[in-house]
């Protein structure tokens, strides 16, 4: 380092102090986490005080800072207030580029303030950084430090907060293990119980339905909480930035749901008269000082956000987290069966909520063609098409088990990105008889055990699409010319399941599923010669080497579902088997 840098290490491991002006002004103390650290980690100031005047720090206190390399330009950030009595605030600030970095922190409370400066460097630990659309493929992620592409395998946690730590930590260590790439939790949310939707998840000395990112006079209430909104639970959110920070090791996305069913008592503090006000706005403002320096959070405005805001809303909060946010983390909010945000600056990718087989290749397709009409590409979500053996009474039409088990789930998933999109799932959360309740909890809470294996099945996806240049195909509603009942398919007569294709612009990587198995046509005009041919088994994995019957006509198998990949050693990492043919 050079000599610049080695003094400033000398005084940055130093506790700068501004003496007071008078007696009644505060002592004001800064001390710096590093003198350098890895891009796409975070710089932490650390703000202790004394002798504040403030009534409320949340509200009576201001910390922010500029931060730039060197020659560059500044990027404001805020901090925040880290203790109830108002002692302890800090700022964070996530480098993007190596390099040396000037900062200026400011300490405002009433007419005083005090300006922090110090140097900082970042150097490039290769880490994959911040999830961003794809420039080169809009209808895809990839990150920012890498450049390496993102393949969305999500699942739904909403409780995840609600879990004790080592909970936590357990549930993302087992959906890593299942190659699940993005979690969506909730930040506010409460529930009495877990029967609000028909699922036995109880409370536990381990686990609450109750979520209180403010200070609340009666924080065990479900609909009462009398939260006073100038004021932050601050264990709560030290406790999701535990959370961030274990996800962020497994480079795992946590989608940040400000509300999950924002109707219910409780959750909304502020309701119609209030939203997109100063105090709502302090809520999204705090989250994003205290969250957004993690690089694996994206934010998601609030789920099923109509059921008690409205899209004029939902324009200005987009809006304003982007303007808040000094990343630029991606954003979106989870709707209905439309997204009507297709095109506004702050919408990052768009997210549907469709259930079952309304949700699967044809909604998700049309969606996509509706959005490259719009002369805006963007990657397209169904982040929610009915959780695994969940089935609420009076909403809609009335399915009964197995109609939303496992297997169907996943074949959904194949569906929805065949159809160009990504998909978000959700496993059962009611596991039946011998059943505990500090086991399970699925889609609710993220807590699974042994007995529940869906995301195998997920897990076999992102194995299959990873392996090729997934990004480079576009659904093609053409390749596929006919398919016929396989040999061995109990009842003949019945029509065989529809496949569903894509394939690349030069036609050397193209992709066919066949639910239950059958005899598939092939337009040959739209694939090159010469190319490898592989069954896949969603169910296992397993490959196998195929071969046609004839030009361009492939048998599965079995009657079981199948993958028919046609490949070239540059855009899948697949092997060939010899002559292991079917």
């Amino acid at each position: 380092m050079n000599t610049r840098c080695s003094t400033f290490l000398l005084t940055l491991l130093l506790v700068v102090s501004t003496p007071p002006l008078s007696a009644a002004e505060p002592q004001v103390t800064f001390i710096s986490s590093a003198d350098t650290v890895d891009c796409y980690d975070f710089l932490e100031i650390v703000i202790r005080t004394t002798g504040s005047q403030a009534q409320n720090p949340f509200t009576d206190v201001t910390v922010e800072g500029t931060f730039n390399l060197e020659g560059g330009p500044p990027l404001r950030v805020d901090g925040f207030c880290d203790a109830a009595d108002g002692s302890l605030f800090r700022i964070r600030f996530m480098p993007s580029a190596p390099g040396d970095y000037h900062y200026a922190v400011k300490y405002r409370e009433g007419t005083f303030e005090t300006i922090n400066q110090g140097q900082f460097a970042a150097r490039d630990a290769k880490k994959r950084g911040i999830l961003r659309v794809d420039p080169e493929y809009p209808a895809h992620f990839r990150w920012a430090g890498t450049q390496e592409r993102f393949f969305w395998n999500g699942t739904t946690a909403y409780w995840l907060a609600g879990w004790n730590d080592v909970n936590i930590r357990q549930i993302l260590d087992r959906l890593d293990q299942h190659k699940i790439t993005r979690v969506r939790a909730a930040l506010s949310g409460r529930v009495k119980d877990g029967q609000a939707w028909f699922e036995n998840v109880f409370p536990t000395p381990n686990f609450s339905f109750l979520l209180n990112p403010w200070v609340a006079k009666d924080p065990a209430s479900s609909g009462s909480p009398g939260y006073d909104v100038t004021r932050f639970n601050v264990d709560y959110w030290q406790k999701w930035e535990r959370l961030l920070a274990h996800a962020r090791e497994k480079d795992m996305i946590v989608s940040v749901i400000f509300y999950v069913d924002g109707r219910r008592p409780g959750v909304d503090p502020f309701g119609k008269t209030g939203m997109g006000g100063p105090d709502e706005q302090r809520y999204y403002r705090y989250a994003i000082a205290r969250l957004a320096p993690f690089g694996n959070v994206m934010w998601d405005l609030a789920n099923e956000y109509r059921l008690f805001r409205d899209d004029a809303w939902a324009e200005q909060m987009g809006a304003f987290v982007k303007q808040c946010d000094p990343y630029d983390h991606l954003t979106s909010t989870h709707g209905h069966g439309d997204f009507r945000f297709g095109n506004s600056p702050w919408a990052d990718f768009a997210m549907y909520q469709s259930w079952d087989e309304h949700g699967g290749y044809d909604f998700m397709l049309a969606n996509r063609q509706r959005q490259i009409q719009s002369g805006r590409l963007i990657p397209q979500v169904n982040e929610e098409y009915g959780y695994e053996d969940h089935y609420p009474q009076g909403w809609g039409e009335n399915r009964q088990a197995p109609a939303r088990n496992a297997t169907n789930r996943a074949r959904i998933a194949w569906q929805i990105h065949l159809a160009g999109g990504y998909q978000t799932t959700g496993e059962r959360a009611n596991q039946g008889t011998g059943w505990g309740p500090d086991t399970g909890g699925g889609w609710i809470n993220g807590r699974g055990d042994d007995t529940m294996t869906m995301l195998e099945l997920y897990g076999h996806l992102y194995d299959f699409f990873t392996s090729i240049t997934w990004w480079e195909l576009a659904p093609d509603t053409n390749l596929v010319v006919s398919v016929q009942p396989h040999p061995a398919a109990k009842d003949k007569s019945k029509a065989p399941s529809r496949t569903f294709a894509a394939r690349n612009a030069e036609g050397d990587l193209a992709v066919v599923y066949v639910p239950d198995g059958g005899v598939v046509t092939l337009r040959g005009d739209l694939l090159k010669d010469q190319l490898k041919p592989i069954w896949y088994s969603p169910a296992d994995g397993g490959m196998r080497n195929a071969r046609a019957l004839r030009q361009r006509i492939y048998r599965t198998p079995d009657t079981e579902d199948w993958v028919l990949l046609f490949r070239t050693p540059c855009n899948c990492s697949f092997r060939d088997f010899d002559n292991e043919f079917e």
